[in-house]
């Protein structure tokens, strides 16, 4: 089977960044196309069913969910045939994105309170369930109270039917989609590495005001697209690029003599 072309190539716009760079996109394109869901459906399905404890968590039946689950329907055009037990599961089987429902609780503060997510890029649902956008963002650097207090002005800011996307991206040692805790890169060769990138949007629910943000985790072989002299360059610069802080936060520096090899291996073979 040849190699899709990857649907998104981040690092094409520069190193990553902890800061939020939301941009504002059409409607039509929330959830469309899905580029992922034919890969990841049957490993979705199976983690909601037998690990739900792991996938499925909070109030995954209350008005948010049941209003997201409306939205997504018809945003997809698909009604699930899934026999899920709530109003959320169902949502998480239409399409290949991760579901986070956040909420303002009565002292306003925006709280994670339902959730559906099949590919962590390396965080636990189960820790990260109730957690407060302070808490959400710790761990990234300046998460808190920097990066957190951006994005709570950008959600008390944000309008029904509007909707904003950012990219986040690392490399990984393996495919797996499914990661709560970083896979070691030791051992792993050049040919083991994938770029994992993250689609996020974010949305506001006009019915409940709760906001729905999604992950969809997009991971293509890297030497395949390091062997194109223009996307290693970009890839080399971003790569070295990075702010220290980020780079520890990613485990790149674990990561520095694998990825160098891959830029050399691609190079010779392009």
């Amino acid at each position: 089977m040849p190699l899709r072309s990857p649907p998104y190539l981040p690092f094409l716009h520069g190193p990553p960044q902890a800061l939020p760079a939301l941009k504002p996109i059409p409607e039509n394109r929330w959830l469309l196309p899905d580029t992922e869901i034919e890969a990841c459906e049957l490993e979705r399905l199976m983690l909601l069913e037998e690990q739900a404890d792991e996938t499925l968590r909070g109030d995954v039946d209350g008005a948010p969910a049941r209003e997201l689950l409306a939205m997504i329907s018809e945003a997809v055009n698909v009604s699930s045939q899934c026999p899920a037990d709530s109003a959320l599961g169902v949502a998480a089987t239409l399409v290949s994105d991760d579901l986070c429902i956040l909420e303002k609780d009565d002292y306003g503060t925006w709280r994670l309170t339902a959730a559906a997510v099949t590919a962590p890029t390396y965080w636990s649902l189960f820790e990260a369930m109730d957690g407060t956008i302070d808490e959400l963002h710790e761990p990234v650097p300046d998460g808190s109270p920097l990066l957190s207090s951006r994005v709570n002005r950008i959600f008390a800011g944000l309008a029904p039917g509007r909707i904003l996307e950012r990219f986040n991206w690392t490399v990984q040692a393996g495919g797996a989609r499914f990661t709560p805790e970083r896979p070691l890169a030791l051992g792993a060769e050049p040919e083991d590495l994938f770029l994992r990138v993250e689609r996020q949007t974010v949305r506001k629910l006009p019915e409940t005001g709760a906001i729905c943000f999604t992950i969809r985790v997009c991971l293509d072989p890297l030497l395949p697209i390091l062997t194109n002299d223009d996307l290693r360059e970009c890839f080399e610069d971003a790569w070295i690029g990075a702010d220290r802080a980020i780079r520890a936060y990613k485990g790149w520096d674990e990561m520095e003599t694998l990825v160098r090899e891959a830029c050399l291996q691609s190079a010779a073979t392009g």
